[in-house]
């Protein structure tokens, strides 16, 4: 190969990037209007739904006919400011009419987190890993209203933890799964890395006050592990090799999720989660949860009643409604919004994320939630109802 072909294929290569920019200017702007719900933005970045974002902008869905959706203030929620102050702009100030106005101009709604802002987290003399009061949280009456409203009108409902679990109350979380076909156990779980409290500053104070209140002031545990809490405080622990043949939980996913979703059959998943059950008479369930427990993690879960796989991705998607759950903080990844403005840049995945950090949350967007998100718009974008188009 002569020097002037190399030439040009090293100018190809270093070109790339532009090529890819200017093929995603070139793509169709389409509208679909989403009403986005996030109640734990504690930075303008909007981590809890800045992946929802990137799909949105990635493939040119606009919010009107021609802007694209902005990260920090194309949601209802919690609108962080400086010096520790703060606005609330969620759909609580809505009357009935407001509602019924949003729920005819949206074609979808996401809740991607109720669960709010604490005192901890907001401000700044208090500790991160203590448990405080509530700022704001907790799904309201008038997103319940919204959300039943979008059902009759037959839109798109996408929801994930943590919209029903605390601090939304059992009255609205009873709504919810009366409507949406699907029941929450009460318990929600993690995954550490490192369950030593001397090596893991991220390790909530309060869970081990929690499990040390009921198990004589004892906390013996060292290595990874997943821990479980539920609403009354009560905390299981689960630690590798005591419990666990492997710590990190796994979404497994079907055959039929696998081929539609292009979503891969196995894929560790390191943050937040909750055990629920579905009603598979109204909801399919295409991927679970599985913790690989041995007998003695498998007698520990048993004795509370939790199950060793539930349900991770389940819906419904017929004529009268078409409705999404994700059981874990799908929508909060650490993601670059730029990168979403280059053509197929989902093909270039493998730079980036870190492939040796089983921490590194980067991963699961590119690998599960971009394809599973982007095909459910897809498939709304070309069936959804008229009226909204």
């Amino acid at each position: 190969m002569n020097r002037n072909i190399k030439r040009v294929l090293a100018g190809a290569v270093l070109l790339t990037p532009l090529w890819m920019y200017m093929a995603w200017l070139c793509t169709p702007k389409k509208q679909l209007v989403a009403a986005i719900i996030d109640k734990t933005v504690l930075t303008s970045k909007g981590q809890e739904h800045a992946s929802f974002s990137w799909v949105l902008n990635h493939e040119k869905y606009t919010k009107n006919k021609t802007s694209l959706y902005d990260v920090s203030s194309d949601y209802f929620g919690f609108f962080p400011g400086k010096d520790e102050q703060y606005k609330l702009k969620g759909l609580e100030r809505f009357s009935t009419n407001d509602l019924e106005k949003l729920s005819n101009d949206a074609d979808l709604v996401y809740v991607t987190d109720a669960y709010g802002i604490y005192r901890n987290e907001w401000y700044k003399e208090n500790r991160k890993t203590e448990r405080s009061g509530i700022v704001y949280g907790g799904m309201s009456t008038e997103d319940m209203h919204y959300l039943e409203m979008m059902k009759a009108k037959h839109k798109l409902i996408l929801t994930e933890f943590n919209c029903i679990g605390s601090p939304t109350n059992d009255h609205i979380r009873a709504r919810f799964e009366e409507n949406f076909g699907l029941r929450w156990t009460g318990w929600t779980g993690r995954y550490f890395n490192s369950l030593d409290t001397l090596e893991n500053p991220e390790l909530p104070r309060w869970i081990i006050r929690d499990y040390q209140r009921d198990h004589n002031n004892q906390w013996n545990f060292k290595k990874a592990g997943i821990v479980f809490v539920n609403t009354t405080d009560e905390v299981v622990i689960l630690e590798t090799k005591n419990h666990l043949n492997d710590a990190l939980p796994k979404i497994i996913t079907n055959a039929a999720g696998t081929a539609h979703f292009n979503l891969p059959q196995t894929m560790p998943y390191p943050f937040w989660f909750d055990v629920t059950m579905a009603d598979t008479a109204v909801n399919t369930v295409i991927a679970n949860f599985s913790i690989d427990v041995n007998e003695a993690g498998k007698k520990s879960l048993t004795e509370k009643g939790i199950p060793c796989s539930f349900p991770a991705v389940q819906y419904h998607r017929q004529n009268d409604y078409t409705f999404f759950y994700f059981s874990a903080d799908f929508s909060d990844n650490p993601v670059n919004l730029f990168s979403s403005r280059f053509s197929a840049v989902e093909s270039m995945k493998f730079l980036f994320y870190n492939h040796f950090d089983e921490l590194n949350r980067a991963a699961f967007f590119w690998k599960y939630y971009r394809p599973l998100v982007t095909t459910i718009l897809k498939d709304y974008y070309h069936t959804k109802p008229k009226a909204s188009q």
